[in-house]
């Protein structure tokens, strides 16, 4: 049996571990933590530098609070997060120091990956984490986040950090060994062993399955993250978390997403593949073809019209004439000041407001193609 050489010749890995994978009716499963642990374990004591992205903190907060099932309302879920998240990493670095390793807990916002002063702080903490031989286990900062601004799954949450720590290797754990040709569930279907390319996708039937109703994720959001992943150079191994042994081991068991690209800003990774505009820039046909086919910055001259509330620094879509997003960014103006900027040029507006306002409304190394 064939090892796959980009799983043996990794030396810095992100594993990411959902809920159901971990937790069971709202009490953290010991036998399956212990499992994923050994095998991490066994790897980073082979000398790999390992990072771990796991799900399960509101999920563990469950049983504690007296709760039967993930709540809906985003406070009580933060309160069992606050909860789970201690539990979690407490169960983590029990299992870890059996083999003599030590974890370190690191929460992460969205900030930490888009804000550039945030993300190189958060590259730096990981490095030096991994520098003395710490296993880093990273969260979304469920805490705090908001339903507007944050991940939405860990599996996003996965391939932004695989990008921002610079690994060679991204491993996805579900519920479902592999990425199938349909339900897998049901007779007939077939496990794909290698995804190339996006077209090799599109015949696909991916639903939701592996979502268990204690995590938010699905098989479409694990082949989402795969790609946010191969799109910036990284492979993927998607299968189960029973498997994660043999999948470290580079035995070729489930799914192998095969690099698309090369590396790209991670604040532009997020921007195409984790956030919503919080606005909408209506651009006349000039502006279109200065953005999308000169890759230019947008300027106020080009703009025709602003729809909705938000302030410098927020992800605002980039819309053409005849209603189609066409980018989206981020813009350096809040809602209330475009208005009166509106098809003048940079220039006009520096002798008349001041040289604060000769700058874009959307810088080109802030803006992504949709």
């Amino acid at each position: 049996m064939k090892s796959r050489a980009e799983v043996v010749k990794a030396t810095r890995i992100v594993v990411k571990v959902g809920s159901s994978s971990l937790t069971q009716r709202g009490r953290i499963d010991l036998d399956r933590l212990r499992l994923l642990v050994d095998a991490l374990a066994a790897r980073r004591v082979d000398g790999t530098e390992v990072v771990l992205v796991s799900s399960g903190a509101i999920a563990a907060g469950l049983a504690p609070m007296g709760l039967r099932s993930r709540p809906r309302d985003l406070a009580t879920q933060q309160a069992a997060a606050s909860v789970g998240q201690s539990l979690l990493m407490a169960r983590y670095g029990e299992a870890f120091a059996a083999h003599g390793l030590r974890v370190g807990q690191v929460l992460l916002t969205v900030d930490d990956v888009t804000r550039r002063s945030h993300y190189r702080n958060a590259y730096r903490t990981f490095a030096r984490l991994l520098e003395l031989g710490v296993v880093p286990i990273v969260n979304e900062n469920d805490t705090v986040a908001t339903t507007e601004i944050r991940f939405g799954d860990n599996d996003r949450l996965a391939a932004l950090t695989s990008h921002l720590v610079h690994t060679d290797l991204l491993v996805l754990l579900s519920d479902v060994d592999g990425l199938y040709d349909g339900d897998p569930r049901k007779p007939g279907t077939t496990m794909l062993t290698d995804v190339r390319g996006p077209a090799d996708l599109e015949p696909l039937q991916i639903g939701r399955t592996g979502s268990s109703g204690v995590g938010t994720g699905g098989m479409q959001t694990k082949v989402e993250a795969a790609g946010i992943a191969t799109a910036a150079g990284i492979p993927v191994v998607l299968t189960s978390a029973g498997r994660v042994g043999e999948a470290l081991r580079g035995e070729p068991v489930g799914t192998l997403f095969h690099p698309t690209g090369r590396r790209r800003k991670t604040r532009l990774l997020w921007l195409e593949h984790a956030t919503s505009g919080q606005g909408r820039l209506q651009l006349d046909e000039g502006a279109v073809r200065a953005v999308t086919e000169r890759r230019t910055s947008l300027l106020p001259a080009g703009i025709s019209g602003v729809e909705g509330t938000f302030s410098a620094g927020d992800p605002v879509d980039l819309v053409s004439p005849a209603g189609t997003v066409v980018a989206r960014g981020l813009v350096n103006y809040d809602a209330a000041e475009l208005p009166g900027l509106l098809g003048r040029s940079t220039r006009e507006l520096a002798r008349e407001l001041g040289a604060a306002y000769e700058r874009e409304v959307v810088h080109r190394d802030d803006l992504v193609l949709l």
